[in-house]
């Protein structure tokens, strides 16, 4: 089966009642986690962004917590983990100030958690890859804001 296009959907979906829009789009989000997810962003969390961020945070730090530290392989497996579930919560926002803030938030915790990633040649590549990506989102922003990310990133080189 061939998807349709962005446009025909859009074209489609406005000729829609609204009530067979609330069909669709609830069909939606039992079919997979990631709508349900996204659909739970848009309705509750997107109007209070800060909020949504905190909630990120805490997360992260809750997976932090469960790190095994001693063993450099779970570690990695575990902080590939945090990443990808910080990388999906960055998608749902679109924001580039979130993007950035999170990515940072997450590079931080690796840092004070002590985890020797010095040690592994992967978990290093890890955290060097995420402060280009966030350098990269970094140089985008307007100036005021690229001095805020870039004063909070100076500690982390």
């Amino acid at each position: 089966m061939k998807s349709a296009s962005i446009q025909e959907i859009k074209q489609e979906l406005k000729s829609l009642s609204p009530s067979r829009l609330s069909e669709l789009c609830l069909r939606l989000a039992k079919f997979k986690k990631d709508n349900k997810e996204l659909l739970t962003y848009l309705l509750f969390e997107s109007e209070d962004e800060a909020a949504y961020i905190d909630n990120v945070k805490k997360e992260i730090d809750g997976e932090f917590t469960g790190l095994p530290k001693p063993n450099l392989y779970l570690t990695k497996k575990s902080l590939r983990k945090v990443l990808r579930t910080t990388a999906k919560q960055i998608r749902y926002t679109a924001s580039p100030q979130a993007e950035a803030e999170l990515l940072t938030y997450f590079c931080r915790k690796i840092r004070d958690s002590r985890i020797p990633i010095e040690d592994s040649p992967v978990l290093m590549n890890l955290y060097r890859q995420q402060l280009k990506k966030i350098r990269t989102i970094i140089s985008a922003m307007h100036e005021d804001l690229q001095y805020d990310f870039l004063k909070a990133i100076k500690g982390l080189d």
